[in-house]
């Protein structure tokens, strides 16, 4: 492994139980005129909002809000930056989950451009390089999934035959404060907790093989990847202490976040682009529901043509770490798969099937699936391989 690498750009990051306190503070940092983004009602309606809203009257600080009903389109972004572009905006509260997080963080890209997303998003719009400036932007996650606190991208979707799922990527968009307090996972429900927290656990695992992985990611990765491995299945199945979980899981998410930031992800999300574009499934159901049979498919295909491949011995050092024992490599690696597979069938992901993809979608997924992710799986994968990870959960 090479030990020459590049780290870009972090948020700074406050984490723990208790830090949404610190919010009120933080924002006035940056002026008295605020955009809040958040979800459609879960934070709206929690004990939080009215928190965070007597604090920022108490400080005299204006706010306006956006709220996002599932997954943010450039149509709706592109809508939020003309009403509030001529507002004099200080900063831009996100908080959410990961498309409140992904909105929050276009529109604040855009709010002093002011132009459309769609002339920066890749591979669909006119793909001009993004100048800025940007608005300062703070991230607030209240789910444990997707690390959009901690990216460089916001992930746009437009629902349909001829949809896409895709990024407006640069550095300037990246959070100048995570705000990571667990206590707000404390309303997930369990289908939530299980599709997030595999959406983290396969970010961990797709960066830890990638093929631009570095020492300093992997260390992360296999952090993280302790943690799920200890506090996912008792916090969705409600054994244990739940307080430390939350924050076992909110950590890991926050550790995704910054690994597939700088060295990318692999077939999974590769697949889950095209997947989240034509057909009604969450995000983290289709990391869920794919992580095991592609881990089994990359597995195959190394061994089968590129057995010196360092990611086998990696995959193998993971299946030891979920299996907690001292296997040999084919061992081990025959192990992460069973344990995937577990885990699958242990938070009731649904399989593909139930959210109307059949057999004959399948070669236009595979064609729609090379995007930036699969560019760094561990090794190029053949159509035939691509469409069996899609069999095996259809």
């Amino acid at each position: 492994m090479s030990f020459i690498f590049n780290l870009a750009r972090l948020p700074r990051v406050e984490f723990g139980s208790g830090r949404f306190e610190s919010i009120p503070d933080l924002l006035c940092r940056f002026g008295s005129h605020i955009l809040i983004v958040t979800g459609g009602k879960s934070f709206l309606t929690s004990k939080y909002w009215s928190t965070l809203s007597a604090a920022l009257d108490a400080r005299q600080v204006e706010y306006d809000l956006v709220q996002v009903i599932g997954e943010p389109s450039p149509d709706f972004i592109d809508a939020s930056v003309r009403i509030h572009a001529r507002s004099a905006i200080d900063c831009v509260l996100g908080i959410g989950g990961g498309s409140a997080l992904d909105a929050a963080k276009a529109i604040a890209g855009l709010l002093k451009p002011g132009n459309s997303v769609m002339d920066h998003l890749e591979g669909v719009g006119h793909e001009l390089p993004y100048l800025g400036p940007t608005t300062p932007f703070i991230a607030v996650p209240t789910t444990a999934g997707t690390g959009s606190e901690a990216t460089k991208n916001a992930v746009l979707s437009i629902h349909g035959a001829d949809g896409f799922k895709k990024s407006f990527r640069d550095e300037q968009l990246v959070a100048e404060y995570a705000v990571i307090d667990p206590d707000l996972l404390e309303t997930c429900p369990p289908d939530v907790v299980a599709a997030n927290g595999m959406d983290a656990f396969t970010q961990l695992l797709e960066s830890y093989v990638s093929c631009k992985a570095n020492p300093f990611t992997d260390a992360l990765a296999l952090s993280g990847l302790e943690k799920i491995r200890d506090a996912l299945l008792p916090l969705y199945e409600g054994g244990g202490d739940a307080n430390e979980h939350r924050t076992a899981m909110a950590y890991a998410a926050l550790l995704s976040g910054i690994t597939l930031a700088q060295v990318g992800l692999g077939s999974v999300h590769g697949l889950a682009s095209p997947l989240g574009a034509f057909f009604p499934i969450p995000h983290g159901v289709v990391c869920g529901t794919l992580v095991a049979a592609a881990t089994r498919i990359n597995i195959e295909a190394m061994e089968s043509r590129d057995r010196l491949n360092p990611a086998l011995g990696k995959y193998a050092r993971i299946g030891r770490l979920l299996a907690q024992q001292d296997l040999n490599d084919a061992d081990a690696r025959t192990a992460l798969v069973a344990t995937l597979d577990d885990w699958t069938q242990r938070l009731q992901l649904p399989r593909l099937g139930a959210y109307q993809v059949n057999n004959a979608d399948i070669p236009r997924i595979v064609a729609n699936s090379r995007g930036s992710s699969m560019k760094t799986n561990p090794i190029e994968l053949t159509d035939s391989e691509i469409a069996a990870v899609l069999l095996a959960r259809i």
